[in-house]
């Protein structure tokens, strides 16, 4: 019965600890967010509008232009981006691609999602989604794993008949993304986030002045420091729990002690 007990309060804290990281997991976008959000769009990856995760940028374009967005993902987050094109009212089939990229510039493959897809003739809106990979805290020079910092969207039409060129269209873009912790944690860190100007703000820190960066945007809590993650939590617990289960097995199984003497002929 003690050894009973004993594991019952173990699995009482390990659900305590587990509560906070599920509770973190879902974002909560709020009204407030998306009236700050940019109604322009950028025309290459330096004038990409910076928007925050949550938040709801749109734009009024041309069909033909390229569109650029940018906004932070640190260590641990899944993003999604989802982009939906409003379309005139009268135009020839038309194919739609959403594209991300990460701090490097590198193109960043979707796990799943649509990012292609082609709006018929007469087809009101076309919705795009690309679900990215977990940003890892670092990776070989030679991988293409996702790194924390600025991530850079593009959204443009493939192929276009003459007939159909600079028509307007509306575009909606909004990134989100999913903490998913201590299960994509790795060993190792980046010295610096991958955004626009870091290296030109390290500079400026050792020669004892201040300068802006390009890149505005950063998550709320700031930059991960990369060193914790629930993963220690998991760790910590995990010991714990195999403490316990060897005091609870020995008390099973000592019995109660050496048995009484018993005199020989009694």
């Amino acid at each position: 019965m003690r050894a009973t007990r004993v594991l019952s309060a173990a699995l009482l804290t390990l659900g305590l600890a587990a509560a906070p990281a599920a509770a973190d997991s879902s974002p909560s976008p709020s009204a407030s967010a998306d009236s700050q959000a940019p109604t322009q769009a950028g025309t290459s990856f330096r004038t990409a509008a910076e928007m925050e995760q949550g938040q709801t940028a749109t734009a009024s374009a041309s069909t033909g232009d390229y569109l650029y967005w940018s906004f932070p993902a640190d260590t641990g987050q899944r993003p999604t981006v989802k982009a939906t094109v409003k379309l005139p009212d009268t135009h020839a089939a038309q194919t739609w691609q959403l594209d991300v990229y990460d701090g490097l510039r590198r193109h960043q493959s979707c796990q799943y999602g649509a990012a292609t897809r082609t709006a018929e003739q007469g087809t009101a809106t076309v919705e795009l989604a690309c679900v990215l990979r977990t940003v890892r805290a670092w990776s070989e020079p030679w991988a293409n794993d996702p790194l924390p910092g600025t991530y850079y969207v593009r959204l443009t039409v493939l192929n276009l008949g003459s007939a159909d060129l600079g028509l307007p269209v509306r575009a909606e873009v909004r990134a989100d993304s999913k903490n998913i912790g201590g299960a994509a944690a790795v060993d190792g860190s980046l010295g610096k986030p991958l955004v626009p100007g870091i290296a030109v703000e390290s500079d400026a820190e050792k020669a004892g002045s201040k300068s802006a960066v390009l890149s505005a945007i950063e998550p709320d809590d700031g930059w991960s420091s990369h060193w914790w993650s629930s993963r220690w939590v998991w760790t910590a617990v995990g010991g714990v729990l195999a403490a316990l289960a060897g005091i609870g097995g020995y008390a099973l199984t000592r019995g109660r002690g050496r048995p009484a003497y018993v005199p020989p002929g009694a």
